[in-house]
């Protein structure tokens, strides 16, 4: 079959959505009008090459609604009727509903639902998007299309400038939407959409679809998979210099996700490649996808993501939530200083920014903190825990810094096996020192799992115990995004401070439990380390308190909250007065177990933890004149 021409356009009919702050009116806009004498203009949202968008009110059902108007003259009235004929016919969250299709003697308008959020275009373009939030907008689209294809509606022009992550997606009121069924195809004759019609976009049209070929439902699941592919590489395959580059590599085989995100799940990323697949007949169905998206939801990092509030107000998105990944953010992004400079210089604003949290400079910045934590446990390891080894300290340490920046939790994992095994070696002989650093190590996956780049930050703890103020990693704790890793990273700081005083023979809060004997005693023997080191450590009490510093780590972001000062440091006085009579309270309790009566640095660290997370979240609350941006389809 003869190749049809088609039209030389990467996206044709995209609003710059993105290039113009929506809740103020565009220059040259008149004032509220009333059309089709309901809808009354407020605020132009947009224009492109089919008309103009507006956020109107609707007098008559009073909701704010989108209203799309485009001039009779123009030749866009196909278009917009299509969509409507197209949209009409579907009813699903996951899909921005159409109200009306009406005209007047100068215009044909579309009115629609008005969403509320960011494109993905947007969101991949800050940064702000995270590998789980990719799978579930996936999981709301599949169930989208499988609805649109169920009733003969096929979208043609899936990407992610018509995919709508919408405000508040924490919130239960959804996730994602599919926008524009301008260049829709109705399965019945419709006379628009004969075969040899080429529309949609390049950049993501399947090669059927870019060949002229009739498309079919698979068509749309290779531009989904396509727009998958992009969020997760921050890449589109396809797309060339221009529109005639882009149109060349129409129809050839694609780089396979696993060997660009060597991160992610196989499976994920077979079914991804399968979806890719230049023949339609092997790809999965929208159904089939969703299923493998939602098995590997769980398995995939939310870090920097929509989950976490700062990133939700980073990008004008409101949160229901008051605190966020702090930790991250102190430790590797910005604070609102920042971002109320970038406000100032207008269109250089957050979502430019190369160096907000959740950008490349970010993730690179948080891998290389991850990286030279780890790198420094194994030096410490190298040089204390066992003989002087064979190779150098400094350049095995290096080694395992670039590991875990590369691979957070593979390497991770790895080097501490790598750090037992050299242990038991013979040429070491520490074989009762391996099992409890492997104590120490093996359960930090499972109190963070998929946190990764928060595996090595326990060492924190018993460094500051070392300085008699290990409760301050009670508020680095607080810092973490989610009540649960707050809690686990309390507790893993704990255990490491507890492993800690065993391995060096220091007491760095309550000391060393009875019957624990030193090192010396037992670091050449297996048995002699689980009964003289582990044995007294976990057969009494003594950890007791890492379910006090989880508690205490969880309620803190409840009582700070990064709104009123005086508030947070009334919440924060509160708070430590309680965790220091909790240290009290358990040193009476572990008096006759444990080397102290008293908690080391108990009132210090109490305090300066609190402290800790005031500052943070002063420095971190939102940016004053940071609004929601409605979004509308284009």
């Amino acid at each position: 079959m003869k190749r049809p021409e088609i039209s030389l356009t990467e996206e044709p009919g995209t609003l710059p959505l993105g290039s113009s702050d929506p809740t103020q009116a565009l220059p040259g806009a008149p004032g509220p009008r009333l059309v089709l004498g309901r809808y009354r203009l407020e605020r132009r949202l947009g224009a492109g090459g089919f008309g103009v968008v507006w956020l109107a009110w609707d007098e008559k059902l009073e909701r704010e609604v989108a209203v799309k108007a485009i001039p009779r003259e123009n030749g866009s009235g196909e278009r917009v009727e299509r969509e409507a004929r197209a949209a009409a016919r579907l009813n699903h969250p996951g899909i921005v509903g159409i109200y009306e299709l009406a005209a007047d003697e100068h215009d044909i308008y579309l009115v629609s639902e008005l969403v509320r959020g960011r494109t993905l275009a947007e969101l991949v373009q800050a940064g702000a998007i995270a590998d789980r939030d990719v799978a579930r907008i996936g999981v709301a689209l599949c169930d989208a299309l499988d609805h649109a294809h169920g009733r003969g509606v096929i979208h043609r022009d899936v990407k992610p400038q018509n995919v709508m992550v919408v405000a508040e997606p924490a919130a239960g009121t959804g996730f994602a939407k599919l926008a524009d069924f301008g260049v829709a195809h109705v399965v019945s004759g419709d006379p628009l959409t004969h075969t040899g019609d080429v529309v949609g976009t390049l950049a993501y049209m399947s090669p059927e679809q870019a060949e002229g070929a009739r498309v079919t439902p698979a068509s749309d699941v290779y531009s989904l998979a396509l727009t998958l592919y992009e969020a997760w590489t921050g890449t589109n395959p396809v797309r060339a210099g221009g529109p005639a580059a882009t149109a060349r590599r129409l129809g050839r085989p694609l780089p396979s996700l696993a060997a660009m995100r060597r991160d992610l799940p196989l499976d994920l990323c077979d079914v991804i490649d399968d979806a890719l697949d230049v023949d339609p007949g092997r790809r999965p169905g929208p159904q089939e996808l969703r299923s493998e998206l939602a098995e590997t939801e769980a398995e995939l990092d939310d870090e920097g993501g929509l989950v976490e509030p700062e990133t939700l107000r980073r990008v004008g998105l409101p949160s229901t939530q008051r605190r966020g990944s702090l930790l991250t953010r102190v430790l590797f992004g910005r604070t609102a200083v920042a971002e109320r400079e970038e406000l100032g210089r207008g269109s250089g604003g957050p979502l430019g920014a190369a160096d907000a949290p959740g950008t490349p400079g970010r993730r690179v910045a948080m891998r290389a903190g991850a990286g030279l934590l780890a790198g420094g446990i194994v030096f410490t390891a190298l040089e204390t825990l066992g003989p002087d080894p064979a190779f150098s300290s400094a350049a095995a340490a290096g080694v395992a810094a670039v590991a875990v920046a590369l691979l957070p939790r593979i390497a991770w994992m790895v080097v501490a096996a790598a750090l037992c095994g050299w242990l038991v070696a013979p040429d070491a002989d520490r074989q009762g020192t391996a099992l409890v650093l492997a104590a120490a190590a093996a359960p930090v996956p499972f109190l963070l799992p998929r946190a990764g780049l928060l595996w090595s930050v326990p060492v924190l703890a018993p460094l500051l115990g070392t300085v008699a103020l290990a409760p301050v990693f009670v508020g680095a704790a607080a810092l973490a995004p989610t009540a649960w890793r707050r809690a686990g990273l309390a507790a893993a700081g704990f255990l490491w401070l507890a492993i800690g005083e065993l391995l060096t023979g220091d007491s760095l809060l309550f000391g060393i439990p009875d019957g624990a004997l030193p090192r010396a005693d037992w670091q050449g023997s297996i048995s002699a380390a689980a009964s003289d080191a582990l044995g007294p450590l976990v057969s009494g009490p003594a950890l007791a308190p890492a379910l006090v510093w989880a508690g205490f780590a969880v309620l803190l972001p409840l009582v700070v909250r990064g709104r009123w000062l005086v508030v947070d440091l009334l919440g924060a006085a509160l708070w430590a007065a309680g965790l220091i009579a909790a240290h009290a309270a358990l040193g009476d309790m572990l008096a006759t177990t444990t080397a102290l009566e008293q908690a080391r640095g108990a009132v210090a660290g109490s305090v300066g933890a609190a402290l800790v997370v005031v500052a943070v979240s002063q420095m971190t609350a939102p940016a004053e004149g940071f609004r929601p941006r409605p979004v509308t389809t284009s």
